[in-house]
């Protein structure tokens, strides 16, 4: 299984995403969906943040300090680094 497929795998049990879709897409899909927590459903997208460990001082830290992107983009691309790096674990633990 490959990193993308992955990244997928564990992204579609907090989102319905389809299963085939390259990394550009994948983030416009969480995009819109941040985009939509964001402004209609907060207490669903702390849950979602905090079920994945996205951690939350670096995540302010990026909101206040990131020029140029929607909030939406800020969160989506915490979540995929975060959801990548859990990816990398299992990776490394699952070959020993």
């Amino acid at each position: 299984m490959n990193d993308n497929t992955s990244l997928i795998k564990i992204i579609t049990k907090d989102f319905d995403i389809p299963e085939q879709l390259s990394e550009s897409q994948l983030k416009q899909a969480l995009v819109d969906a941040f985009s939509y927590l964001v402004d209609d459903d907060f207490p669903k997208l702390i849950q979602i943040l905090y079920k994945a460990d996205v951690d939350q001082y670096k995540l302010k830290e990026q909101l206040e300090n990131t020029e140029g992107l929607s909030s939406a983009e800020v969160i989506a691309n915490a979540y995929i680094e975060r959801q990548k790096a859990k990816v990398e674990t299992w990776k490394k633990y699952s070959n020993k």
